[in-house]
């Protein structure tokens, strides 16, 4: 991962720190040979702070890149994790014994709270993970995706027009955190100040999505086994499946019609967002995470309603142990998404993205609540300083 740039004001002075480390491969497609690349480089840096982002050719350039950022590469999930609390809860105490009295649904509880326990114990152990306070990650993305598709026509992702990138991400318990994601020249902020959940892009000026608190899909891709197991203490077992040869117990999650009420707004509603865990059998490990969500947006002039159907599922490999805890640094997460509706043709298209994890480091010095701003939050305490 490269870490400077040229410094951009002055062509003598000192290279500065990149914000977001990126690949060596984005730095290399830059141009034929050193210096044409570090220019090239120069000139994208510049415009990240230009007013260049009206050009039609750009905006929609952009508009596409920021499309696959959100949708693929900074994906919230809908269930708030509760990180202050400890790991392991006894099973009475589980919701889902709570709220429903049937013996099947105990079995159910039960089976899935030992086999959290098994995931926790094989991930570094109860104590090794509530130690952790907070977080810092480095690594690198391959996003590539289909055209969008009319009909039941089968799709191929293009793998010669991938994007390269890179993010960084921090956390802090609870409900704190950011992720800053660069893919090809168009930079995605993101984040958490344990109020709100936002977004913030190169060419889009104003946080775009609010709402309650929420984890990040990433930590849950085998960086945060933590809230991992905590995500997954009102899960269900509803089965077992054979993943990559690897037989695999099924953890099943539903969010609540509160919940998605909540996330819903005046112009659409959230029908369903379903979560699964695939935890292998031998290792204890998650290898596998899927969820799916329904959207219904209404068209309020001819009262016709689109949905929006997005499938996301994650395969989670490459597990290494990092100050004590087994933190996965590779992966695959592919998307596919339908739009479908009375007044709408079908539309279909997939997206695929590849990571890679550079660098992992647990109980950051001086990570404060100033660390999560929101850019409203931030630029209003430079106009008042």
């Amino acid at each position: 991962m490269r870490k400077l740039c040229p410094n951009i004001d002055r062509d003598d002075g000192l290279e500065t720190v990149l914000e977001v480390p990126i690949p060596e491969e984005m730095f290399t497609s830059m141009g034929s040979n050193v210096t044409l690349r570090w220019q090239n480089m120069q000139t994208w840096m510049k415009a990240q702070t230009s007013d260049k982002w009206s050009a039609p050719v750009i905006a929609g350039r952009f508009n596409e890149l920021r499309f696959l950022l959100y949708l693929v590469g900074s994906p919230l999930i809908p269930l708030q994790v509760q990180l202050g609390h400890a790991v392991h809860r006894p099973v009475r105490d589980s919701s889902i014994v709570r709220i429903s009295m049937n013996p099947y649904h105990f079995v159910q509880a039960s089976t899935a709270k030992y086999i959290v326990q098994q995931y926790t114990a094989a991930t570094g152990g109860q104590a090794a993970l509530n130690a952790v306070t907070s977080m810092c990650v480095t690594g690198q993305v391959k996003i590539s995706a289909s055209e969008f598709h009319q009909g039941d026509l089968s799709l191929e992702v293009k793998k010669s027009a991938a994007e390269s990138g890179g993010f960084l991400l921090w956390q802090k318990n609870p409900d704190l955190w950011c992720l800053e994601l660069v893919v090809s020249g168009c930079k995605v902020i993101c984040g958490s100040n344990g109020k709100l959940s936002w977004r913030h892009s190169s060419n889009q000026q104003t946080p775009i999505s609010q709402g309650p608190p929420r984890p990040l899909r990433r930590f849950l891709q085998g960086l945060d086994p933590r809230a991992t197991a905590l995500l997954f203490a009102d899960a269900m077992c509803i089965g077992e499946k054979i993943i990559n040869n690897d037989d695999c117990f099924i953890l099943k999650l539903e969010t609540s019609p509160a919940i998605r009420e909540q996330q819903s707004g005046p112009n659409y509603e959230i029908t369903h967002h379903t979560i699964w865990g695939y935890f292998s059998q031998r290792s204890g490990l998650l290898v596998q995470f899927e969820d799916s969500r329904l959207l219904r947006m209404t068209n309020k002039g001819d009262d016709t309603d689109v949905f929006w159907e997005t499938s996301t599922e994650s395969v989670i490999q490459d597990y290494k142990y990092v100050e004590g805890l087994n933190i996965a640094h590779s992966g695959k997460t592919r998307v596919k998404v339908f739009r479908y509706g009375e007044q709408s043709a079908n539309h279909k298209r997939e997206m695929e993205e590849t990571w890679k994890i550079h660098e992992v480091d647990f109980n950051i010095w001086g990570l404060t609540a100033e660390s999560f701003l929101t850019p409203a939050a931030i630029d209003k305490k430079k106009q008042d300083s």
